[in-house]
């Protein structure tokens, strides 16, 4: 028998054992993201963060998983579009799709997307062409692009490339203590590891579980 990608299977404590924040935390984390990137004044890391944050939060995607989405993966269509794109269908007014190939088998799932998620996608989706302009040939297909001139593994990455999962990693720690410095006081600390929110999310059936999809 095949094995389940679903998402939306709850994790073994006994691999996981950092315990996951409450839901009220998780929800808080993508409030707040989703106001940030939406600002004029807005980094585009904020902009990358916050779709990571949304996708996790509408698919219950891990970083492998993301990595994988593509562009042409999402359908931020409106609603007169439906059915038209590979990951279209019917949905409500402000819905999307998007494509994810979950696990290591990478079972193909379409999920629905939220509208204030397709808010902040469609935001990306005009940052992520400007950080591909100054890049010769054609924008990198992946979904997830550097936002400026790192350093990874020694190595100097341009911004407008494909994401490692280190990347996401720092980037993720990096908001963590921003939001910590500034609201330690008033909340309980975030934790450095995103997995613990991308759990609350899965465990409290906020995800969307998804059709598994037949790849052409």
């Amino acid at each position: 028998m095949a094995r389940d990608d679903t998402p939306t299977t709850a994790p073994n404590p006994g691999r996981y054992p950092r315990p996951p924040v409450t839901l009220e935390e998780a929800e808080r984390v993508w409030r707040e993201l989703a106001v940030e990137a939406l600002r004029p004044e807005a980094k585009p890391e904020t902009v990358r963060l916050a779709v990571v944050a949304g996708l996790t939060r509408s698919t219950g995607a891990r970083y492998g998983d993301l990595l994988r989405v593509r562009a042409e993966d999402l359908d931020l269509g409106p609603d007169e579009l439906a059915g038209r794109g590979r990951v279209a269908g019917a949905r409500a007014t402000g819905e999307g799709r998007v494509l994810v190939r979950h696990g290591k088998h990478r079972t193909p799932r379409r999920h629905r997307v939220p509208g204030d998620v397709v808010v902040v996608l469609r935001h990306w989706s005009v940052v992520r062409t400007e950080l591909a302009a100054e890049l010769e040939g054609s924008v990198p297909r992946a979904l997830l692009l550097t936002v400026h001139h790192t350093h990874d593994n020694g190595t100097t990455v341009s911004s407008g490339l494909p994401i490692t999962r280190q990347g996401l990693v720092l980037s993720w720690r990096r908001f963590v203590l921003r939001s910590n410095a500034r609201q330690g006081a008033t909340r309980p600390p975030l934790p450095t590891r995103f997995e613990q929110v991308r759990r609350a999310w899965v465990e409290a059936g906020v995800t969307d579980p998804g059709v598994v999809l037949q790849e052409k």
